[in-house]
């Protein structure tokens, strides 16, 4: 029996692996991944929003957020943020209402720092209506 292997696949993996010895190994990634969470979570927190999940608990991956107010429009923030570049996720993880971002992937500080910016613009237009 002959394996084939999906060349494109293989290379994908080739490079990843070389983008990952470049950022000096996994131990660098997963603290700019911790980096990454504890700038989001920080930032958000001055917003006004609240993390759903403990700080002693939180995985440097992905964070998960409460809804503000009760008539937050999630939907209407989702596109909001789409137009501004930036994709969020539907929290589907608990009984309570919440949204997560994810902290990984080619997402650097400067990236937080945007998707801030983006998150208190939005807040702002809102509450000049």
């Amino acid at each position: 029996m002959a394996f084939y292997f999906a060349t494109h696949v293989v290379h994908a993996f080739a490079q990843a692996l070389e983008e990952l010895k470049l950022e000096g190994g996994l131990q660098r990634r997963y603290k700019r991944y911790q980096s990454n969470q504890k700038q989001l979570a920080s930032g958000m927190e001055h917003l006004g929003f609240k993390l759903l999940i403990d700080e002693k608990w939180q995985s440097p991956i992905i964070t998960s957020f409460i809804y503000p107010t009760d008539d937050f429009d999630f939907q209407e923030f989702y596109n909001e943020l789409k137009e501004a570049g930036f994709v969020i996720y539907p929290g589907k993880i608990s009984q309570v209402p919440t949204f997560r971002i994810g902290n990984i992937g080619e997402v650097y500080r400067d990236d937080i720092a945007r998707l801030l910016k983006a998150i208190e613009q939005i807040q702002n237009r809102e509450k000049a209506l």
